[in-house]
């Protein structure tokens, strides 16, 4: 667990309570992971910018494990609004049972950190464990919770379930597309409690060049970015597919990047660990951005199972495959090819039709890059305490 001299169950610093003004909303944004800190800091930019919002992050999950630590990158970047740390996950331990008890853990000392820092919104992005939990903790302890990104289709490990689940939590719902919207009305949710706001993960794309030469070298100069995740398969049977998707690409000095804190972690990482590729535990988002665009410029392309393969990579306009059942449902742009087998010889198939695509004119349903902004906008316009609101009703 990492300290910083604050108490860690949860670690609320109390000094934070009284340093804005009393009629700005208190806005606490919950990040659990590196992947969903990336989509979050221009929503987390943009409250604390905004004259009627005061930003209080909660660092939880993955960010407080080692090895990755990534909870230094959101203290640098957020620095005194990082106002708890919620510890979940315990390292060397990951699986379904163990992600049974993290998320009891981040319950109990979410409801806690939110006890201490008294938010008008609790905002949670996603699907993980992480953003269910606290968006458990602030239905059932009373406080208002906003949700980005409902209504998106994912099959992942749980992650359709969580996701929804967290919807019929949530009382805000802030989608990333038109048909997450309708998806999320059709759920019972009430329509004017839906605002389509595009995906922050577009935001600020714009402002990031391609990765320089220098950087590039340093990486191996890649022309495949290998970023899979595990589906909460026993090791061995995420080995195997693993291997085999490194071996479809073997050919073209691929970087593989860790996976995230899931079941079946280890199956990934001794994959990557056995193949002889170029690895890295974590790219900071504007380097992984910047090398998904070096990729797009050297003709070479992403292959795995990230959602990062269907957002950000539609923007930038980077050829992928996406291989297995992980995205399964969620809104495939142009730039995609899917490949249901994780079997070498089908993957080199599916990676010549995705460098065969015609990308001069790709569209994606994600937004114009202006997310953060109108997230900001709507939590300082919506009363988060208006009849109503708290007190759901099925529509149906």
């Amino acid at each position: 667990m990492i300290g910083d001299g604050w108490d860690s169950d949860p670690a609320v610093r109390p000094s934070d309570a009284g340093d804005e003004p009393a009629c700005r909303r208190r806005v606490a944004v919950v990040t659990g992971t590196r992947a969903e800190f990336g989509l979050l800091v221009p929503v987390m930019e943009a409250i604390r910018d905004h004259a009627g919002l005061e930003l209080l992050v909660i660092a939880s999950g993955s960010h407080l494990v080692a090895p990755g630590e990534t909870y230094c990158e959101v203290k640098a970047a957020f620095g005194p609004r990082v106002a708890a740390l919620v510890p979940m996950q315990v390292a060397g331990r990951t699986g379904r049972v163990e992600d049974c008890e993290s998320l009891a853990r981040g319950v109990a000392r979410f409801a806690r950190a939110f006890q201490s820092l008294r938010p008008d919104w609790v905002v949670v992005l996603g699907d993980r464990i992480e953003a269910f939990a606290a968006a458990i903790a602030g239905n059932v302890g009373g406080w208002s919770v906003a949700h980005v990104h409902g209504g998106d289709r994912a099959e992942g490990i749980a992650d359709e379930s969580m996701r929804h689940a967290i919807t019929k939590l949530a009382h805000l719902h802030l989608a990333a597309t038109p048909q997450s919207a309708e998806r999320i009305v059709r759920m019972g949710e009430m329509p004017e409690h839906v605002r389509v706001v595009g995906s922050p993960a577009i935001d600020g794309l714009d402002r990031i060049g391609a990765m320089s030469d220098e950087a590039y070298r340093e990486l191996g100069s890649p022309r495949a970015l290998f970023l899979m995740h595990p589906i909460g398969r026993p090791a061995e049977h995420e080995k195997a597919d693993a291997r085999a998707v490194i071996d479809a690409v073997a050919d073209r000095s691929p970087l593989a990047l860790d996976p995230n804190l899931d079941a079946g972690r280890e199956g990934v990482i001794r994959a990557i660990e056995g193949s002889g590729v170029a690895r890295r535990s974590h790219l900071p988002r504007p380097a992984f951005i910047a090398l998904l665009k070096r990729l797009a410029h050297e003709g070479g392309l992403l292959v795995g199972n990230s959602s990062a393969a269907l957002i950000e990579s539609a923007a930038i306009g980077l050829p992928v495959v996406d291989v297995g059942p992980r995205q399964q449902g969620r809104e495939r742009p142009g730039n995609v090819v899917h490949e249901d087998r994780a079997a070498t010889e089908a993957v080199r198939r599916a990676v010549a039709r995705a460098l065969a695509l015609d990308l001069s004119r790709r569209e994606h349903p994600y937004g114009d890059g202006s997310a953060g902004p109108r997230i900001a906008s709507v939590l300082a316009e919506v009363d988060p305490v208006a009849p109503g609101l708290r007190r759901k009703l099925c529509r149906f």
